[in-house]
């Protein structure tokens, strides 16, 4: 999916963390992602569990600063 590619921001819809913007930090496979966000703890996580914004950001130089920009 080219959709959630690395550095895609992406807004979680499902577990504890529904709701809260998260940047795809890798692809595992072709269904599951790792996330990370400023509420959101780096996790592995299921592709249909995302909704992509249609924005990126270079993922390699992700800082805190930046993903509390995003949040």
């Amino acid at each position: 999916m080219s959709s959630m590619s690395v550095g895609s921001i992406c807004v979680k819809t499902a577990g504890r963390e529904a709701g809260n913007k998260v940047v795809v930090v890798e692809k595992v496979d072709d269904n599951y992602v790792l996330v990370q966000g400023a509420k959101v703890k780096k996790r592995k996580c299921n592709i249909s569990h995302l909704f992509p914004t249609g924005k990126t950001i270079d993922a390699k130089k992700i800082t805190k600063e930046e993903l509390a920009k995003i949040a």
